[in-house]
């Protein structure tokens, strides 16, 4: 079995490539993607918080997440298979960032990035906030920063499947086994080996594997400082009603956003609390000691509130920068990354699914330039610092 393009990981990014790759390009292009869960229940896009916002710093990302508002607001255009309604619950509630008085300058620094790149935010002071979001309280903050259009959350699982279905009706092929390893020729990578297939042959390989991208790099005998951080998502019932609330991060770095009747909820741990893992266990007592405290405090009806659901999912985490690896290894050329998404890998995937078509295929960008997160800057060093509220 021989492919022109194949693709290891077939979660929302590396379905993403899929389409795109079999969008644009000729109808005789074969396309592969790899992925042993059939179920797309244990990766990261399905246990992701599915959120989208346009308040980076770097305008890349911007971009990046710009072009994803746009995708999926016209999604059933792009990826109807039948001509009936693509829906991913797409709910445009925004992203409103809480600042104390130490962070008020990096909220207008990055304000100021933002409106430079079209982005529909506010500013907010404390009696701005106090008046749009009455059941909040104020007391400690500084401001906020609320987009206004264009930030929200959907469902990834959802996002996912409509890639795959798609990609699926262009021509490409998703092979439900797992990856084992690479075969190289020098520094060219000639196949990939499979539990069930066995040896496959390829052209490109499109590395997309998640989590478990530096496993799959080291095949290549590539390092790649991406590891597999683990995240647990909280969701809880609140009997007071909460009008109006937009996905919220507290100073603290704990979030809250509404999914439904309920709420979810979580917070990145420290970075010396924050080993490398790839199991599922939930740990309740992180909600019980640092997140449901920062809740009560910042909203007084989440004094009361009932645990409902809890799971763990993982972030690719990119070591040096929290940035995403994007391109070609610059030795071994045709080995191509997209990787260490750090927990944007959904919001990013339509902008990244397209960049990556336009490589394999025209071997440059064509849309948006996004060679600042080339592969090289692993090698030197050169991280790319997205400057955060919190």
């Amino acid at each position: 079995m021989t492919f022109d393009i194949i693709i290891i990981g077939g979660g929302v990014v590396g379905a993403s490539i899929a389409y795109f790759l079999t969008k644009n390009a000729a109808s005789d292009l074969k396309v592969a993607v790899v992925e042993k869960d059939s179920s797309y229940q244990y990766g990261s896009t399905a246990r992701s918080a599915g959120g989208i916002r346009h308040q980076f710093s770097t305008p890349e990302n911007i971009r990046i997440s710009q072009f994803g508002t746009e995708f999926l607001r016209n999604i059933t255009e792009h990826l109807s298979t039948d001509g009936t309604k693509v829906d991913v619950s797409y709910n445009e509630g925004g992203y409103l960032f809480l600042a104390s008085n130490q962070n008020i300058p990096i909220l207008y620094n990055n304000n100021t990035i933002q409106r430079r790149e079209n982005v529909d935010v506010a500013l907010m002071d404390p009696d701005d906030l106090s008046r749009a979001f009455p059941w909040m309280n104020v007391g400690d903050l500084a401001g906020g920063s609320l987009g206004l259009s264009g930030e929200g959350w959907l469902d990834a699982y959802g996002l996912n499947q409509a890639f795959r279905k798609k990609a699926i009706q262009q021509g490409a092929t998703f092979l439900k086994e797992e990856a084992l390893s690479l075969e190289m020729d020098g520094i060219k990578v000639t196949a990939i080996n499979l539990s069930e297939s066995g040896t496959v042959k390829a052209g490109t390989f499109i590395n997309a594997a998640g989590a478990r991208a530096d496993e799959v790099a080291k095949w290549a005998g590539i390092d790649l400082d991406v590891r597999s951080r683990k995240r647990y998502v909280y969701s809880f019932s609140c009997r007071t009603e909460i009008p109006d609330c937009p996905l919220t991060v507290d100073p603290s770095g704990v979030y809250f956003r509404p999914e439904g009747h309920q709420f979810i909820s979580g917070c990145s741990p420290e970075a010396d609390n924050d080993p490398d893992c790839t199991d599922f266990e939930v740990d309740y007592g992180w909600f019980e000691e640092h997140i449901w405290p920062v809740l009560a405090n910042r909203v007084p009806a989440f004094e009361a509130i009932k645990m409902e659901n809890a799971w763990a999912g993982h972030y690719a985490y990119n070591l040096l920068d929290q940035n995403v690896v994007l391109g070609p290894h610059p030795e071994v050329t045709n080995f191509v990354f997209a990787n260490g998404f750090s927990g944007h890998g959904l919001q990013q995937a339509p902008a990244v699914g397209r960049a990556i078509s336009e490589l394999v295929l025209d071997g440059k960008y064509s849309t948006l330039d996004l060679n600042v997160f080339n592969f090289e800057r692993m090698l030197t060093g050169k991280a790319v610092k997205e400057i955060n509220v919190v």
